[in-house]
């Protein structure tokens, strides 16, 4: 299953994470940070993969499909965590 998403709705997911998510989703996934950073739109691939992440041109940065959703639910199940603790 794939996932369609603007770039600007991506980096708006990364940049709503707590401190220590990316680390946290890296380490409970058996990933390195930089390829959890790079799902996000980083693009560091000395240290890190590319992870199904397909970027084309157009509005609001452009569309992105997710190809891999294992890093977007983890992402997700913390943002749902962050929301009960509030």
């Amino acid at each position: 299953m794939s996932k369609t998403i603007t770039f600007n709705e991506l980096r708006k997911v990364k940049d709503s994470l707590p401190d220590g998510a990316m680390t946290r989703i890296a380490d409970e996934l058996g990933l390195r940070v930089e390829t959890v950073r790079n799902y996000f739109g980083g693009e560091n691939y000395k240290d890190g993969r590319p992870v199904g992440f397909h970027l084309e041109p157009g509005p609001d940065g452009g569309i992105v499909v997710l190809d891999d959703l294992l890093i977007w639910d983890k992402a997700q199940e913390i943002l749902d965590e962050n929301k009960q603790t509030e």
